[in-house]
């Protein structure tokens, strides 16, 4: 999936820089060149996930609770 990004005439140096770091970002390019920099064990991203989801159902569990106390007070 190449990115492509036209630069305007007379547009600033440092407004097409943020807009390619903004492109960057939405493709999720940067993300996967992250994961793939160093080899993960099967075994590894298990766990991770797992991990992740029990944390995710953690913090889906206590929200709710701290959504009502600060209507109260």
């Amino acid at each position: 999936m190449p990115l492509r990004m036209r630069i305007h005439d007379r547009e600033p140096i440092g407004a097409a820089l943020r807009r390619f770091k903004k492109l960057l970002e939405r493709s999720g390019l940067q993300k996967e060149l992250r994961k793939r920099k160093y080899y993960e064990k099967p075994c590894e991203q298990r766990r991770r996930a797992e991990l992740r989801k029990q944390s995710l159902l953690r913090k889906a569990r206590t929200q709710p609770a701290q959504q009502t106390r600060s209507r109260d007070s």
